[in-house]
């Protein structure tokens, strides 16, 4: 007659309940960086289509309402500018050289959450086709990552903003690869970039995003100049 099998007292071996640990902590961070680089832009596409027909909607809407294609300020006073509301959409981006398709939403400022609904205006900085600094930024990469191929734009690309008033084509003078500032270099928003005191006698363009693909403190930077304005 045989002996009977003994069963093992021992419990689950430290090592392995620290590999399984170890296990679901690589898959959830694959899963987030996954979800960053591809979930993002799946979402962000979604509000830039969104964004744009709602902002067209609304453009015909008060054209039929004002014929003379003039928004009156919000204020009541014929002379006030009407303020500008954080994550507001207020024109349209189109970069001929990124393709006929290519065209998003730019909103008023650069928060976080702002930019992961397409360009972001930076506050204080001027509206499109006025004497002074047009200055907007965009992802490189995730929530749709508007501003993927910016560092391949060369100078000489134009750079179409089209509000409710206008359509307005800027011409860069500067390819975007070729300046890299780091991101608390507020002079590239300038009225005149760099020339703070100095009174601004045109109307320019800045286009900034991360110089590296993920976040960071570096920032690429391209400059134009207003080459013509089409009024609606």
């Amino acid at each position: 007659m045989s002996a009977p099998t003994r069963r093992s007292n021992k419990g689950v071996s430290p090592f392995t309940i620290v590999g399984v640990v170890l296990l679901v902590v690589g898959l959830a961070c694959l899963g987030w960086v996954g979800y960053q680089i591809f979930g993002t832009n799946i979402v962000s596409e979604k509000a830039f289509d969104t964004e744009r027909t709602e902002l067209r909607t609304e453009w015909g809407q008060s054209t039929k309402a004002d014929p003379g294609g003039k928004k009156k300020p919000k204020s009541g006073t014929e002379d006030e500018e009407p303020t500008a509301i954080e994550g507001e959409v207020t024109a349209l981006l189109r970069i001929p050289a990124f393709g006929d398709d290519y065209e998003i939403p730019i909103l008023e400022g650069v928060t976080p959450a702002t930019l992961n609904d397409g360009v972001g205006h930076y506050p204080g900085t001027d509206n499109p086709g006025e004497i002074g600094n047009f200055a907007i930024a965009g992802h490189r990469i995730t929530h749709g990552q508007p501003f993927a191929k910016l560092l391949s734009l060369q100078a000489g690309d134009s750079v179409v903003v089209e509000t409710r008033e206008a359509i307005y084509t800027y011409v860069l003078d500067d390819a975007p690869k070729d300046l890299t500032v780091k991101d608390t270099a507020t002079w590239v928003v300038d009225a005149v970039p760099g020339k703070t005191d100095v009174e601004p006698t045109e109307a320019l363009i800045t286009l900034t995003t991360c110089q590296d693909l993920f976040r960071s403190p570096d920032r690429s930077v391209g400059f134009g100049h207003l080459d013509t304005t089409q009024n609606k």
